[in-house]
């Protein structure tokens, strides 16, 4: 593959994209931000013009004549299999925001187009390079834990009714889902990578603060494999501001806390075997660097541009991605028929993803 710079297109120009494009136009080596697109004209062009780049309102228009190797898909959770398939069919490398869709058939869907057409898909997982994020895995994989007994999540942040108000899709079934699917997300992804992988879950939902169609708060109970038990509390009904998401592990030979905003800062590191490095982990990944704007975007950008040229691994690609849907996805069977569910199950009962008049 030719060593010059790749070129990124955002497909969607919403809340999220001013951050992908920031990153790109900061300077990752081998990449760069070359058009946006949305369906929405005045927010393409606004998007365009404050970043110097071509801009689109026909997506098919966009993949056919901007110079693009990758795009990054930002466009509604719902929207995203259609959007991928469409990226796919004009081989195109795909980014996907999270979640990766709302479905399981959806998410089937988006690798197996993916793989038909030969290109990538990456999805992004940006906190999953955050400094003690990155420090509690190396733990995890170097077995300082020993045997697992709790992993806990907790996410406990503030939208009001404006948020969901920016667009008609936010909280709604067919296209967003909830805390769980969207906020929750990274959460509930960091619970497995850490904890490995789940049997069970029960779920209650409900929603509390907001008018919206999905949940603004939801706890559910795990089982993993191994036998640890774990938490998820997740909630936008925080008030009067954002508190934290946090991720807590607890083993019989230690316990780590990264708490934060967003997984970013380690609030405990104990473990009955110290090592020597461990006073050097607190210090120096005590919390992503200050004042960097989009810290685990960047990195992630920075991995998917090494995986394609490098034709290396992804982090999160779509089988590993189709794991947290796989979890969301029984969180709400359980929450829709009050049961405890296996994951190896079809959703039945579930709303995710489903139009109102296709609701079960």
């Amino acid at each position: 593959m030719s060593r010059a710079a790749l070129n990124f297109g955002l497909l969607g120009c919403g809340r999220i994209a001013p951050r992908h494009a920031e990153v790109l136009q900061a300077g990752i080596e081998g990449a760069k931000l070359s058009a946006v697109c949305d369906i929405d004209p005045k927010r393409a062009e606004a998007m365009g013009r404050k970043y110097g780049v071509p801009w689109y309102a026909d997506p098919e228009k966009f993949l056919r004549e901007a110079t693009l190797d990758v795009v990054n898909v930002l466009t509604p959770s719902g929207q995203h299999a259609r959007d991928v398939s469409m990226v796919a069919q004009h081989k195109k490398h795909v980014v996907v925001e999270k979640p990766m869709t709302l479905t399981l058939k959806d998410a089937e869907t988006m690798i197996r187009e993916c793989d038909r057409s030969g290109i990538r898909l990456f999805v992004v997982k940006q906190n999953r390079y955050n400094l003690p994020i990155q420090a509690l895995r190396k733990a995890v994989e170097n077995d300082r834990f020993g045997k697992m007994v709790m992993g806990t999540v907790r996410v406990r942040w503030c939208r009001r009714q404006d948020y969901y108000d920016q667009d008609s899709w936010r909280g709604t079934w067919a296209m967003d889902g909830g805390v769980f699917t969207n906020q929750a997300s990274h959460h509930i992804d960091m619970i497995e990578w850490m904890m490995g992988e789940v049997d069970s879950v029960f779920a209650k939902t409900v929603t509390r603060l907001v008018d919206i169609e999905t949940e603004d708060t939801g706890v559910a109970v795990l089982n993993f494999r191994s036998g640890a038990l774990g938490i998820i509390e997740a909630t936008t009904a925080t008030r009067p501001k954002d508190l934290e998401g946090s991720i807590t592990i607890m083993g019989e030979k230690g316990t780590v806390e990264v708490a934060g905003f967003a997984m970013n800062e380690i609030r405990t590191w104990n473990f009955e075997n110290p090592l020597p490095e461990d006073k050097t982990i607190v210090a120096t990944a005590r919390e992503n660097p200050p004042n960097v704007y989009g810290f685990g975007h960047r990195e992630y950008l920075r991995h998917v541009v090494e995986s394609i040229r490098n034709q290396t691994r992804a982090l999160v690609d779509g089988v590993e991605a189709m794991k947290s849907i796989v979890l969301i996805n029984a969180l709400y069977e359980s929450a829709e028929t009050g049961k405890e569910i296996h994951l190896k199950f079809r959703p039945r009962h579930s709303r995710l993803g489903r139009r109102k008049d296709n609701a079960a």
